[in-house]
């Protein structure tokens, strides 16, 4: 099933917007805020016009996922900001679980409707970025292996954009007509595969990265990082009893030093357009 499972497969240039990838600077970065000509010169990289990225800018304005503190500055909105920082905390994911004792983490969404599209989907996608999947009775349930108690955990989805009035319960037992597994919404197999090729596709990458220009080892790192990052943060942090836990692990482990080789990277592509203005 595992339908609000990523996985991870590399990005193409073309695959790469530029709301995207403003959202994705906006998240995977150190800095706080972005000029718009950092953000111009990024989108070059993918063949996005200075005018796209403009527009894109003025968009994610009105929606509240971008402010300006200055003119032609740019940082996280209202609406995104702490999606940016939990997006942020993939680094730390480690710390995230604890170990399994059975129980499962049931949130309870029947009571709040579907008819509010844009909320319906900012519930999903909470819910997705903590590991739940749905059961065939409208149940989200994932294994209670978070490192959260009940009241941090609903919080954490609530600033995510969790419905206020979502209900959270820890189950120890079950009893419902028919089998019922809910192991079997994951496909611990399939999610093994995808850490496994994360891993390759980073190795590989820094292997000759050395070799390319600073405008391709630039675009490179963000077309495998991103998806990386992507995969860590909506992985389901199934338990060993479950999943792959230390596939997955390996995996956030190797994208740490990729990240430090990929922010290198941008640090000299921005370096060498400083270089060539002042030429």
């Amino acid at each position: 099933m595992s339908q609000f499972v990523y996985y991870f497969e590399p990005l193409k240039p073309e695959d790469v917007s530029a709301r995207a990838l403003v959202l994705s600077l906006m998240s995977s970065t150190g800095a706080a805020e972005h000029p718009i000509g950092q953000l111009i010169n990024a989108a070059a990289l993918f063949g996005i016009e200075a005018a796209t990225l403009r527009v894109a800018v003025t968009r994610l304005m009105k929606d509240d996922l971008l402010e300006s503190s200055e003119r032609g500055v740019y940082a996280p909105g209202p609406k995104s900001r702490a999606l940016t920082r939990r997006v942020q905390q993939w680094q730390h994911v480690a710390g995230r679980m604890v170990d399994w004792n059975g129980d499962w983490l049931v949130a309870l969404v029947q009571h709040l409707g579907r008819s509010d599209r844009k909320q319906l989907r900012a519930r999903t996608r909470a819910l997705a970025l903590s590991g739940y999947q749905e059961t065939d009775e409208g149940l989200w349930v994932r294994p209670a292996n978070l490192a959260s108690d009940l009241d941090s955990h609903r919080a954490d989805l609530t600033e995510i954009g969790a419905d206020e009035s979502i209900i959270l319960m820890r189950a120890s037992g079950m009893a419902m007509q028919g089998d019922q597994n809910w192991a079997r919404l994951w496909s611990p197999a399939d999610l093994s595969e995808s850490y496994a090729r994360a891993v390759e596709a980073m190795e590989q990458s820094l292997a000759h990265l050395p070799g390319l220009s600073v405008e391709a080892a630039a675009q490179e790192t963000l077309l495998i990082g991103q998806p990386v990052i992507r995969a860590i943060n909506f992985d389901p942090l199934l338990p060993p009893e479950l999943g792959d836990q230390a596939g997955f692990l390996r995996m956030a482990e190797k994208m740490l030093d990729y990240n430090k080789t990929g922010q290198a990277c941008w640090r000299a592509y921005y370096a060498s357009l400083e270089e060539t203005a002042q030429d």
